[in-house]
């Protein structure tokens, strides 16, 4: 399947459904196709402007989806709107789902030591016939292990969650390894492990996750200035 994408700022975000990118990649899995997933939200662009090496290690992703609201909101202040958002937390549970009914395997590296636990432990109870290939927390100094057990289980899907840059780092380094699915989750094993709660499903239905979270965490405050700061590059590009 050939994706039509969308350029913000120079970065080409693919134009399409939820659905159809989770069948893309169902399909890439089942060929052993080596690929690099990239969801992307506005402090990701921000952030990549600014870091010459990140920039370019983005540009490299087979798949670069739109994982926040404000991502959405620039195609369609450009004219070419984007259908959905796809977000790295999604895309991780549709493929732990699919995994588990076509007996996959996974390798999950990052968060901290009790999360990661709470993570597998979780995975182990949702989803029985998943192939846990191997796991690590995020606190490592030295990777070597973690790339030799991820080479010799060859996992289908690889999901990094030592949050940006240093989780496309890792997977940019090393992907040559194995020929799965590696993809950067951010916050994800928190998340999914109950750790941190995910906002309710209205916020989520009318895009207002960014809300909720600031709402309950008012540290991210610092953070979430960077989206009106996006969309007033973005405005400004059109001309």
């Amino acid at each position: 399947m050939t994706f039509k994408h969308v350029n913000i700022l120079g970065y080409s975000f693919i134009n399409t459904t939820f659905k159809n990118f989770m069948d893309q990649i169902q399909d890439d899995s089942n060929q052993h196709l080596n690929r690099f997933i990239i969801t992307a939200n506005p402090e990701i662009v921000m952030y990549a402007r600014k870091h010459p090496d990140y920039q370019k290690l983005v540009k490299t992703a087979d798949y670069l989806t739109p994982d926040g609201i404000g991502i959405v909101k620039a195609s369609q202040t450009l004219g070419d709107p984007i259908p959905d958002r796809i977000t790295g937390f999604d895309i991780f549970n549709s493929l732990l789902e699919w995994g588990n009914d076509n007996k996959k395997s996974v390798y999950l590296l990052g968060s901290k030591p009790e999360v990661i636990q709470k993570t597998i432990q979780k995975i182990k109870t949702d989803y029985p016939d998943l192939i846990i290939a191997g796991y690590h927390d995020g606190y490592f100094k030295d990777d070597a292990p973690i790339i030799a057990e991820i080479e010799n289980t060859k996992p289908d899907f690889v999901f990094v969650a030592t949050g940006f840059p240093k989780q496309e780092e890792f997977i940019t380094a090393n992907r040559h390894i194995s020929d799965s699915i590696w993809m950067g989750v951010g916050g994800s094993f928190d998340v999914y492990s109950g750790t941190v709660k995910r906002a309710p499903k209205f916020w989520q239905e009318h895009h207002l996750e960014w809300l909720y979270r600031l709402i309950t965490d008012p540290k991210r405050l610092k953070r979430q200035l960077v989206i009106p700061q996006f969309m007033w590059v973005v405005w400004r590009s059109k001309k």
